[in-house]
């Protein structure tokens, strides 16, 4: 497989786990999801939508700040679920966080030469 195609597979991926982020939270409020016992405010809702619906389309179409964030998040989400191996009370929370943190590691890890790839221009063609 040619690097773009790499490329554009785990920036693809990437797309697809934020859509699907997106969509869900939106579903999830329409369907009347609580937390803490609480709906939430839809303020809460609807800008952690529409920054992963923003990010989704960014990284279908392979933009540079748009994986660049996406990489923002996934790294927040590793230090929270490594925070949560300390505090996890069974052991289900703690293979939970173990597996979050290795999938979100791995596609940080790949998104990494994504984000390279990206910025880099392209190369004419040898005449």
């Amino acid at each position: 497989m040619a690097s773009r195609e790499r490329r554009r597979a785990v920036v693809t991926v990437g797309a697809v786990i934020s859509g699907l982020v997106a969509a869900s939270v939106v579903i999830a409020y329409l369907a009347g999801a609580e937390v803490n016992g609480e709906r939430p405010p839809i303020l809460q809702v609807i800008p952690s939508a529409a920054l992963m619906g923003v990010m989704s389309f960014g990284m279908w179409r392979a933009r540079y700040w748009a994986v660049l964030g996406f990489q923002a998040v996934l790294a927040l989400l590793i230090l929270a679920a490594a925070l949560g191996l300390v505090s996890a009370g069974s052991a289900t929370q703690l293979a939970g966080n173990l597996a979050l943190i290795a999938i979100a590691g791995s596609l940080f890890y790949f998104m990494i030469k994504a984000l390279a790839r990206i910025q880099l221009p392209e190369r004419a063609p040898r005449e």
